[in-house]
């Protein structure tokens, strides 16, 4: 059995961090899901720009939304979610099979809109409406004006992703935004069976701290944060309050490990799959490390679900002067910085784009 089967059966579902209409069309996708277990997948806005970028899959969809008079972002919606229920319905068998918590596809809003709660809110109901597919997750990043977002959309019934969480006290008010907004549901006699994943990003730490603390630390941090979120979720997991929530038909929260490709040319290619295998959880990973897993891999366990050994490197990092606190607002911030720089990038090239593709003649 493969690496990732065995992942599987362990209990952690594998997504696929890409989405492009190449993917989809060669059948590629589909060999993934029979032969390496994937059983989802997300997609960020710099994924959407390297697949448009990349070829002309895209070009005889853009020339006839563009010459019906769709420009932008109402052109880009077009064209991601009509990749993306293809995906949706792909994985829908196991979305039924696992009883609605694998099976997901995952659509952002805009990252304009990570410090406005109140557009958040409007674009993940236009996107869950448009969408048109139970087991499609809306993306909202995780910052501070978002977590009002991310409670208003469960308590409206729409599955969230929550994105651009870097530690444990992040992941904790992602999680404590799903209880309110499903509490709030059985409150007003609403049905409470509202899914959700929150997503912690893992390498973009090692990146950040690779020239500044000893060879001996370098690529631990990711994993050691890593830990003490897992431990938090599960002593969520185990909480009167969510157990309750449980009791009344409540679904997890799912962890999900995000930003798993390992950076380090000098590491393994597979670092982050293998130490962050674990129950109940998901990996969303890149072409490149899902198939480098699937080939050499190995299971060797799971992580721990106390963070004795992750505190214990925690503490290493701030001998060594790194103020994880601080950094993870830091990640934060300019995780969020990054996606609007991509946007602005895709939208740019649809732009242009379509207008070239307008103005010439249909082949």
């Amino acid at each position: 059995m493969k690496a990732t089967g065995q992942l599987h059966q362990l209990g952690q579902s594998l997504w696929l961090d890409n989405i492009t209409r190449d993917l989809l069309d060669s059948g590629t996708l589909q060999r993934y899901i029979d032969e390496f277990s994937v059983t989802g997948l997300t997609s960020n806005p710099t994924i959407f720009d390297a697949a448009i970028a990349s070829g002309h899959a895209y070009d005889a969809d853009i020339r006839e939304k563009a010459r019906a008079g769709m420009t932008g972002e109402a052109l880009f919606m077009e064209l991601a979610l009509a990749d993306l229920r293809r995906a949706a319905d792909m994985f829908y068998p196991a979305f039924e099979a696992s009883h609605h918590m694998d099976g997901w596809v995952s659509m952002e809003v805009s990252p304009l809109l990570a410090g406005d709660t109140q557009g958040s809110i409007h674009a993940a109901a236009e996107i869950h409406q448009k969408a048109a597919r139970s087991n499609l997750f809306v993306k909202i990043p995780g910052t501070p004006e978002g977590m009002p977002a991310i409670e208003e959309s469960i308590f409206a019934g729409i599955p969230i992703n929550v994105t651009l969480l870097f530690s444990r006290d992040q992941y904790v008010a992602a999680a404590e935004a799903y209880m309110r907004g499903i509490e709030r549901r059985l409150k007003e006699g609403l049905k409470p069976e509202v899914c959700s994943v929150a997503s912690l990003f893992v390498s973009r730490w090692d990146v950040a701290v690779k020239d500044k603390v000893p060879e001996a630390l370098r690529n631990t941090l990711g994993v050691a944060v890593g830990g003490t979120v897992y431990r938090a979720y599960r002593e969520l997991l185990a909480s009167p309050r969510w157990r309750a929530l449980a009791d009344a038909g409540a679904l997890p929260q799912r962890l999900l490990w995000a930003s798993t490709g390992t950076k380090d040319p000098h590491a393994s290619d597979t670092l982050y799959v293998e130490a962050l295998a674990s129950p109940d959880t998901i990996n969303t990973m890149p072409e490149k490390t899902l198939k480098a897993f699937a080939e050499h891999g190995t299971v060797n366990g799971v992580m721990a679900k106390d963070s004795v050994d992750a505190e214990a490197v925690l503490a290493r990092f701030a001998k060594a002067g790194v103020d994880t606190d601080e950094l993870a607002v830091r990640l934060q911030k300019e995780g969020a910085e990054a996606f609007v720089t991509s946007w602005k990038e895709l939208l740019r090239r649809i732009v242009e784009k379509s207008e070239e593709l307008r103005s010439a003649k249909a082949s």
